[in-house]
């Protein structure tokens, strides 16, 4: 059975992701439209088993052109926008018919989780972001992390206003009532490559929204942007002096982004040993704290102040909160560094204790395994 949904994906070079990209989409029935910005390698040739509509699109450093385009040769009025290194891992379709019903002209925010390696061991982070909407109520926006934004200056309280909350546009935040979470969740391996790629990758990402700057003026959310670069790349000074821009503007803690770019502050500052200043962020405590990220973040902090009661605490809470971005820092991660805590301090039945709560863990199994 086909669903009159268009998967819009744009491509360059893009062998080694497309087919897998392409092979996840096939089991819902949607069409496929590939928008090829110059690929010199094996992408074409790859996507053309599963789909015919693949167009050529002139590259002009303009992420959201190339995505509009996409979507002008699309069949189908309802848009999922992906790119190649996303794999979809699961739709369920009878509840994404359901929101096409109850939110006709609003976009629909899929999960996004993203793998990646820290310190050796494979994480994952989740997002919700703006990708499924209506072509007729919205474009892409931005030429470097493009955004869905409404097409023209619709009242705030239309239907064809709503607001991706991973940006703001223009208009009050009420839009965001506009924005749902849609049934779709999407593997994003692309934080996977080698640290030369993803040096690469940044400074690419860097040099677009640097043109950006220029030519739109400030914005906190690409300030968000250039800070996340540099940390990529290690440069955490330049990456806190865009963060510290970022804040400083009249921005809505409501938002996915400004959460993000608070706990991305307070981990720039502990990796320029700055921990006493980190503590500072305990001006937003009641602000940020919904979230097991920020919570986890405190423990981090009080732990590099050597206050290490108040750190047990905080882990202690943040694995008691349900949202979270990264994985583990609601769970294993807190247990993990309880356990940390306690052998340090001498107490080594709470720390075995601790590390018996991280599961399978291999850092907490290989505690155990010492202390045994």
């Amino acid at each position: 059975m086909s669903y009159p949904i268009s998967v819009c994906i744009i491509a360059k070079n893009e062998e080694q992701h497309i087919e897998e990209c392409c092979k996840r989409i096939l089991p819902y029935g949607f069409e496929i439209v590939l928008a090829d910005t110059g690929s010199t390698d094996r992408t074409i040739e790859l996507a053309r088993k599963y789909t015919d509509r693949i167009y050529s699109f002139k590259w002009c450093d303009d992420f959201a052109a190339a995505k509009n385009f996409a979507l002008e040769k699309a069949s189908h009025d309802w848009i999922l926008s992906l790119d190649c290194d996303e794999y979809i891992e699961s739709v369920d379709l009878p509840a994404l018919a359901a929101c096409q019903r109850s939110h006709p002209t609003a976009a629909g925010r899929i999960l996004i989780r993203n793998r990646f390696v820290e310190n050796g061991q494979a994480a994952c982070e989740q997002v919700r972001v703006s990708r499924f909407a209506n072509r007729r109520c919205f474009h892409f926006e931005g030429a470097i992390h493009e955004q869905l934004v409404p097409i023209g200056a619709a009242p705030s309280d239309s239907a064809c206003s709503a607001a991706d909350s991973e940006r703001p546009t223009s208009g009050p935040a009420a839009n965001l009532k506009y924005v749902y979470s849609a049934p779709i969740t999407v593997l994003h391996v692309g934080y996977s490559g080698t640290e030369e790629e993803m040096a690469a990758k940044s400074k690419r990402n860097i040099a677009l929204l640097e043109k950006e700057l220029n030519r739109h003026g400030a914005d906190p959310y690409i300030y968000y942007q250039l800070g996340q670069s540099f940390r990529k790349l290690h440069d955490y000074e330049k990456a806190l002096q865009y963060f510290d821009l970022g804040l400083a503007m009249d921005v809505d803690p409501a938002l996915d982004y400004v959460q993000t770019m608070v706990e991305s502050y307070g981990y720039t500052l502990l990796d320029l040993k700055r921990s006493q200043d980190a503590l500072n962020l305990l001006g937003v405590y009641d602000v940020f704290s919904k979230r097991a990220d920020f919570v986890f973040l405190m423990g981090l902090i009080y732990m590099n102040n050597g206050l290490f009661e108040q750190a047990v605490q905080e882990f202690a809470k943040a694995a008691t909160i349900e949202e979270f971005a990264v994985d583990g820092v609601n769970s294993y991660k807190a247990h993990y560094n309880i356990g940390v805590i306690y052998e340090c301090t001498g107490n080594t039945q709470e720390a075995k204790a601790a590390y018996r709560r991280c599961g399978a863990y291999e850092p907490a199994l290989k505690r155990l395994k010492l202390l045994s």
